[in-house]
């Protein structure tokens, strides 16, 4: 929000209210900035995108988590599932990923980190293609878990098992309309899930 805002400003916009700026998150950060300055991201000139988006990635990699924190209950999951590979597959761009897990002191949780700048981003099937390259193992056996319909979508294109989680920024119907294979009201409800599948 706050990088969002601060890319506004210094272009002489105002800025926009949180619950605004939530609307645009998902599909990285040149279509957020384009959104939020009003113009198609498919017409924005790539000059004038660079540039927000590098204004951007700097305030943002200088306060990696100012409003950011774990989901609740991910560090107990994380910590219950850490024998297994585990990776980041997101839109947000790669330094400032690499700048929060390291301000969330999460990095070395994971074994692979896929984001914004890596290629194609989701709902595309290749950030999950490539996690299943980078962990050795067929995509039909990663499970894919995200609160967004990027990522269920993503899943799905791939060949993996896509799992939703509710409490992101999206609103439930859209999530379930994306068709997980499985959707949860809480990120502790996929233990028992991994469990029985790891039987």
């Amino acid at each position: 929000m706050d990088a969002c805002n601060h890319v506004l400003v210094g272009a002489g916009r105002a800025p926009l209210p949180p619950e605004v700026i939530e609307t645009f998150v998902g599909d990285g950060a040149r279509a957020l900035l384009a959104r939020a300055f009003g113009v198609p991201v498919t017409t924005a000139p790539d000059a004038q995108l660079d540039a927000w988006q590098e204004q951007w990635v700097a305030f943002y990699t200088a306060h990696p988590a100012a409003h950011t924190t774990w989901m609740p209950g991910a560090l107990a999951v994380l910590d219950a599932v850490a024998d297994l590979p585990l990776a980041v597959v997101t839109n947000k761009a790669r330094p400032v990923t690499l700048a929060v897990l390291e301000a969330l002191g999460g990095r070395q949780r994971f074994a692979f980190v896929y984001g914004g700048g890596d290629g194609p981003l989701k709902p595309r099937p290749e950030p999950v293609l490539a996690t299943a390259r980078a962990l050795s193992v067929e995509p039909s056996s990663l499970w894919v878990v995200g609160d967004a319909d990027q990522d269920i979508l993503a899943a799905r294109a791939a060949g993996a098992v896509a799992v939703a989680v509710k409490g992101g920024f999206q609103t439930e119907a859209r999530v379930r309309a994306a068709r997980p294979d499985v959707i949860l009201d809480s990120l502790p409800e996929l233990l028992p899930l991994i469990q029985s599948a790891c039987r």
